[in-house]
Formats: C-alpha cells, sequence, structure tokens
C-alpha cells in the first residue's frame, strides 16, 4: 500500500473539515498547519448564534445572482480561512501553511480555480502564515506564496485590472 503524501494528507483533512460547512453555494475547508501539527481548524458558516444558510434553506447572494467572487459583504457565513485564523493564537501562525479545499454543493466537486478572497488574504497576510497550498484535484494542488499576496496588493486594482 502506497503511503499518501504529507501535503496530500493535509488537504484531505481540509477537504474533511468543509463537510461542517453551511453554505448552500460552495462549502470551504481551512487547516494551519505548523512543524508538521495542526493548529486550527475552520470552515465556511454564519457567525456562532446565526442562523446558518443551510437552516434558513436560502442564500442571500444567490437569490441576488451574485458571481463568485463579488459582493463577499452581502454573505452570511464566516470563510474558512478566518474561521480558522479566529482559533489559533498569532505566535502559532507565524511562518504556518494554510490548507484551503473548496467543494461546490451542487455538484459535490473540487470548486475550479478556488482562492482566497481579498479579505480572507488580508487576514492571511496578518496572521503571519507564510503558504497557502489550494486544492486542484483530489491529487494536485497549487501552493502560493503570502509574499506573492503582499507585493501583487489586488486591493489597489478595480474589477478591470487597473
Amino acid at each position: 500500500m502506497e503511503r499518501r503524501d504529507k501535503t496530500n494528507y493535509y488537504l484531505d483533512i481540509a477537504e474533511t473539515v468543509s463537510k461542517r460547512g453551511t453554505c448552500l453555494r460552495r462549502n470551504f475547508g481551512a487547516i494551519i498547519v505548523k512543524n508538521d501539527e495542526i493548529i486550527s481548524t475552520g470552515y465556511s458558516g454564519a457567525p456562532r448564534g446565526r442562523k446558518n444558510c443551510s437552516d434558513l434553506g436560502f442564500c442571500r447572494r444567490k437569490q441576488l445572482n451574485i458571481p463568485r467572487g463579488t459582493r463577499y459583504e452581502l454573505c452570511r457565513s464566516v470563510h474558512a480561512e478566518a474561521n480558522c485564523i479566529i482559533s489559533a493564537s498569532r505566535r502559532d501562525m507565524i511562518d504556518s501553511t494554510l490548507y484551503l479545499v473548496g467543494i461546490d454543493v451542487k455538484t459535490g466537486n473540487l470548486v475550479p480555480n478556488a482562492n482566497s478572497c481579498s479579505m480572507c488574504k488580508r487576514l492571511i497576510i496578518n496572521a503571519g502564515i507564510a503558504k497557502v497550498i489550494i486544492r486542484d484535484t483530489q491529487d494536485s494542488y497549487r501552493i502560493v506564496h503570502v509574499k506573492d499576496w503582499i507585493i501583487d496588493d489586488d486591493s489597489l486594482y478595480d474589477e478591470f485590472g487597473y
């Protein structure tokens, strides 16, 4: 029996975490790992005490036909990355790795070209996380160096790239 490589092992755990998500469109799971130890986990869901979209039976962004990657302020959920960061101390996150997996609720497939939104990128930068590893297929992934998000500051561009 061939042993699963460490990166996909952690991505498998993040994918399992995503199954706790309560979004009706896409559920993400995130884990933060440092020195081969899981620091925290997070999934998409409404703030504690508030009803989730899965409880309400509707998604406000879906009702308004808002495209993926825009108008997150209208979303009820706290994103997986944010929940993961909230559950950890900064000293534990410095130079850590965040593993991220997104699942499309309708199809059950991985979210194509998944990435952190601009707000989550800011949180990841401030948390001191060094890398984000994002699952593309069950065995392939992308590695994003957070310093690249600092250099390529997406908050300086509008929807047209300038």
